[in-house]
C-alpha cells in the first residue's frame, strides 16, 4: 500500500463508530489542524502538491468547494476516475481557519428557521464568502446514505486565504485512492483502508445552530 501521511483505519472499523443518521462533519483532525479534500486535473493538483499552495491554473475568481469527508470526495470524483478529478489532494488546514470558515458559512438553499425571511437569506448569501451544503453521504460504492455530510464553497478573500495562508500541508493521495478503489470494485470491504475520521466537534453552540447541527 502506498505510504501516506494521513492516519488510516479499516473502513469496517470506522463504520462501527460513525453516526448513521443526522448532519455531521466527519473529518480527520487534531488540536491544530483539519484535513479537507479536493480533486483536480493533474496540472493544478501536481502544482499544489509540489509547492504546498494553490497557484498555476488554480482560479481565485471561481468558487472552490472543499470536503472534510473522504467518502464524499470519492463519490464526487468517482474514486479519481472522473475527468479533471484524477488528482486527489488531502489539504491540511489550520484548525482555527477551518473554524473561521464554518463561522462564515451560509446555506446555499433557503432555510426559514435559520434566516427568517428569503430576503435576509439572500443578503447573507451575497455578503458571505462561504457557502455550505449538506449532502447525503455515500458508501464506497456510491450508494446514498441517510447521514448527511458537509461541503463548503469558498470564494473571494476567504478563498485567497485558503489557497496560501491557511494551508499547513498538501499531500497528493491519488495513488492511495487508486489502490483502495480496487477493493471497492471487487467488494473486498474487509480490506478497504481509509483516512481515519470522527465527528468534528462544534464548540460554539450559536455556530452549530446556524450550521443546522444539533449539539
Amino acid at each position: 500500500m502506498s505510504e501516506i501521511h494521513l492516519l488510516t483505519e479499516r473502513y469496517e472499523d470506522q463504520l462501527k463508530v460513525w453516526p448513521q443518521q443526522g448532519k455531521h462533519i466527519l473529518a480527520q483532525y487534531d488540536e491544530t489542524s483539519v484535513v479537507v479534500y479536493q480533486a483536480y486535473r493533474p496540472a493544478i493538483g501536481h502544482f499544489a502538491a509540489r509547492r504546498g499552495y494553490f497557484g498555476g491554473g488554480f482560479s481565485l475568481e471561481r468558487m472552490s468547494w472543499v470536503k472534510p469527508n473522504f467518502l464524499w470526495m470519492m463519490y464526487r470524483s468517482g474514486w479519481a476516475q472522473k475527468e479533471h478529478q484524477e488528482v486527489v489532494l488531502a489539504v491540511r488546514l489550520k484548525r482555527a481557519a477551518f473554524d473561521e470558515i464554518l463561522a462564515q458559512a451560509v446555506h446555499s438553499t433557503y432555510k426559514e428557521a435559520l434566516y427568517g425571511s428569503h430576503e435576509a437569506w439572500k443578503q447573507a448569501l451575497e455578503t458571505s464568502h462561504v457557502r455550505l451544503q449538506w449532502d447525503p453521504d455515500h458508501d464506497p460504492r456510491g450508494v446514498k446514505l441517510e447521514r448527511r455530510v458537509i461541503q463548503l464553497g469558498l470564494r473571494g478573500p476567504v478563498l485567497a486565504q485558503y489557497a496560501r495562508e491557511w494551508i499547513l500541508d498538501i499531500e497528493d493521495i491519488s495513488q492511495f485512492v487508486y489502490e483502495q478503489y480496487h477493493y471497492v470494485e471487487s467488494g473486498a470491504f474487509d480490506q478497504l483502508i481509509m483516512p481515519a475520521e470522527r465527528v468534528y466537534p462544534i464548540v460554539n453552540t450559536h455556530i452549530a445552530a446556524r450550521l443546522g447541527i444539533i449539539v
